[in-house]
């Protein structure tokens, strides 16, 4: 089964959307926006950078635990990962984003 993207609102009133892989798992989730508009943006975004490995950036947390964050090509942050316990999780979660990111089918969660 494919990904999808979940649109939703945060309780504070601002957008988010997260990647989900098709076992459900989320595997990409953005920052928060002010508006539908710019959440939406943001997974036009992703759509176009996923495939791009230049836009991965691969980091290490204070605690150990690798994650990484998809960049646009104006190298702002369009989303982030999970932690994960070793660098090649963090690599198969790339891949995934990679397969997943270009998914069309957004779900929309906002009532």
């Amino acid at each position: 089964m494919a990904g999808w993207f979940e649109l939703s609102k945060s309780t504070d009133g601002q957008f988010r959307f997260v990647l989900k892989a098709g076992n459900a798992e989320t595997i990409l989730t953005s920052e928060l926006y002010k508006t539908r508009a710019s959440a939406e943006n943001g997974i036009a975004s992703v759509q176009t950078n996923a495939a791009s490995e230049e836009r991965y950036e691969r980091k290490e947390a204070s605690n150990g635990k690798s994650f990484f964050n998809l960049k646009a090509a104006n190298h702002q942050v369009i989303g982030t990962s999970q932690m994960y316990a070793t660098a090649q999780s963090r690599d198969a979660g790339i891949d995934s984003v990679k397969n997943n990111g270009a998914t069309k089918t957004v779900k929309d969660l906002i009532a």
